[in-house]
């Protein structure tokens, strides 16, 4: 029941205690309590439901097993689940179905996992039958724990009681196994499921979504006859994890356009977001925004959170700033304020990541493992090495953050970037843990940065063995091997490469103008305008000498003359992007291009020029962080 106001809600307790206050007898009984503790619960009244329970103890009154369980569930749906677990340890030996439903019901909602299938196989030892009550939370409990054989054992259990024909039971299988990862075992539960209503069709279809099988899945919710919000918001969310902006968006559009009867909701709005955030669709998220304030979701804390990792990640900080702050400092949770760190060392705002990590403890909201990756990195991208070491030295003592490798990649490459190699190197061979790919990655990294060959090879010879596949790693010391006129060395490494059979990475860059994604690849000349972007490329060198320009050929690998170098490095695709992105779009408007891979120095150095001959603001977000080129010079300040 939905209550209208607060006055309703009154005058129902009113009435529900007035047998406890006006009873013939002496004393109340244990039955007139019951209902009290049925309507308290999910109310969130816990100072009442103490007081109601001390009535009942000043009364010297035995609670039966039917009121224990209304009590258990009132001090769980209250946050109070200690209270909850001591109410049902002092009638436990005497526990009915009804009594450990509830318990295990808590457990499970509390995430005691272990707890709630201890009690389970507790009440099973003590001969007290189970439900279809039951099995859902002791089912999603080993699902947490992804326990398969332990969720097989409860599984046989009920298929012997006769319960997993049952739908909620059979649901919760399917969830189960698919939580578990074991899709063919939920699809044989679904297979022979007498009836199945829309929520075994929503857990089979998230479930192989969640593992990467689009096609089922298509196949799936093309043959559901009754879909509900959650069936759509399923595919949305499926299609955005897998990758598949476009189709996220194909479906998201079928629900809102005028024939749909189902209609996207706040977490629909989420589902869709984070696709604009991978094709870096800056005018589709701020369309999609439009729609979410339309139907009232401009205020919806989560909602704000999302758009503002959406803007982030699109490139636009200032958007993601006013979301953030639209959010009441009250309703900021953990998830918005590590949202908001994040997205700023990501655009490389390390002073904005620690002034917004300070406000968010004063707030009293304790910071995670998440919380800290975001700032070290800020703090990485920025050059605050000191700042940063400081953080990472109170992670544990302070607030009790166990330092993970990922947190160690970042102190490595904070050190590394700030000239301080040995000292990373040093902490690399010294960590807890096995150093991985990301520390050697970022020590390799730093080595090219302040050009030190010797950690340089140690690093990549380290990463050979951990990434064999990744052409990045050997193109990097190719690069330190040709600059330092080692030849040798580098025609070693192309053979190398030939005989792992390892292709490089080809370098893609791509930009949104007028609602169309235009791509291109190195050296690619296969757009209708490339006659107009490399003449306009071409042009580009003798404008950008006048102002001191020297080409860093460096970058490019091949043992030519400079010359061939010079132009080999003129086909980067995104300088190709950027040259389409300035041809195509009106003057002052602001050029977005998004890279797969790490932007070159000499792009760097190109872009920082163009934004100054042409008056133009370029952002490019490579694979580690946004860059920020206007007035000719870059928002990373050449710490990158």
């Amino acid at each position: 029941m939905k209550w209208r106001n607060l006055t309703s809600q009154n005058s129902v307790l009113t009435a529900l205690l007035h047998p406890l206050r006006f009873q013939s007898t002496p004393s109340p009984l244990p039955s007139s309590y019951a209902p009290i503790f049925q309507f308290l619960t999910g109310l969130n009244l816990l100072k009442l439901g103490q007081q109601i329970h001390a009535h009942l103890i000043l009364r010297g009154l035995t609670p039966t097993p039917f009121l224990v369980a209304k009590m258990v569930a009132m001090y769980a749906s209250s946050g109070d689940i200690d209270s909850a677990i001591v109410v049902f340890n002092r009638i436990r030996q005497h526990a009915s179905t009804l009594l450990y439903n509830s318990i295990i019901r808590a457990s499970s909602l509390y995430n005691l996992s272990e707890q709630s299938i201890g009690i389970f196989f507790e009440m099973n030892a003590a001969g007290v039958r189970g439900d279809y009550f039951t099995f859902p939370f002791v089912l999603k409990s080993c699902a947490d724990l992804c326990d398969v054989w332990l969720g097989k054992c409860v599984h046989g259990k009920g298929l012997r009681m006769g319960l997993v024909f049952d739908l909620y039971v059979g649901t919760s299988l399917i969830d189960f196994y698919v939580k578990c990862g074991e899709l063919g075992d939920a699809r044989k539960v679904f297979d022979e499921m007498p009836v199945r209503d829309v929520s075994s069709w929503n857990a089979l279809i998230a479930g192989h979504m969640k593992h990467g099988m689009v096609r089922v899945a298509e196949d799936l919710f093309s043959r559901m006859s009754n879909k509900n919000i959650v069936s759509w918001t399923a595919m949305i969310s499926g299609y955005a994890q897998n990758g598949l902006a476009n189709m996220a968006f194909e479906v998201f559009d079928k629900m809102t356009n005028d024939v749909s009867n189902v209609k996207p909701n706040w977490v629909t709005v989420m589902s869709v977001l984070p696709a604009c955030a991978q094709s870096s669709d800056l005018d589709r998220g701020r369309k999609i925004h439009d729609y979410a304030a339309s139907i009232g979701l401009n205020s919806n804390a989560s909602v704000l959170t999302a758009l503002a990792a959406m803007y982030a990640k699109c490139g636009s900080l200032s958007d993601a700033q006013i979301c953030f702050r639209k959010i009441p400092t009250y309703k900021r949770n953990l998830v918005s304020w590590n949202t908001m760190i994040s997205a700023y060392a990501s655009h490389g705002c390390g002073l904005e990541s620690v002034s917004t990590f300070n406000d968010m403890v004063r707030a009293g909201v304790q910071p995670d493992a998440i919380t800290f990756t975001g700032l070290l990195s800020g703090c990485s991208h920025s050059g605050l090495v000191d700042i940063g070491l400081n953080y990472f030295n109170s992670m544990k003592t302070r607030y009790n953050v166990e330092p993970t490798h990922e947190h160690y990649a970042c102190i490595v490459d904070l050190l590394g970037r700030g000239g301080r190699l040995h000292e990373a190197y040093e902490l690399a061979k010294m960590m807890p843990m096995p150093p991985g790919a990301s520390i050697w990655g970022a020590l390799l990294s730093a080595s090219k940065t302040h050009r030190n060959l010797e950690i340089a090879e140690i690093s990549a010879k380290e990463l050979f063995i951990l990434e064999p596949e990744n052409s990045g790693n050997y193109v990097v010391l190719s690069n330190m091997y040709a600059e330092a006129g080692m030849w040798r060395e580098v025609n070693n490494l192309r053979d190398l490469l030939k005989t792992r059979g390892v292709k490089k990475s080809p370098g893609c860059s791509w930009i949104e103008i007028d609602g169309k994604l235009h791509m291109f690849l190195g050296g690619d000349k296969s757009h209708p305008m490339s006659g107009e972007i490399y003449k306009f490329l071409e042009a580009l060198p003798e404008k950008m000498k006048v102002l001191g320009y020297v080409a860093e050929t460096m970058f490019a690998l091949h043992d030519v003359s400079d010359e061939e170098r010079e132009q080999s490095l003129g086909g980067h695709s995104e300088k190709l992007a950027v040259a389409f992105g300035i041809l195509r779009t009106s003057s002052g408007a602001v050029i977005r291009v998004t890279k797969n891979l790490r932007i070159c120095g000499d792009c760097h150095t190109v872009m920082k020029f163009v934004s100054r001959i042409y008056g133009r603001e370029i952002m490019v977000r490579d694979v580690n962080r946004f860059h920020h080129f206007k007035d000719g010079l870059c928002s990373c300040g050449d710490y990158w």
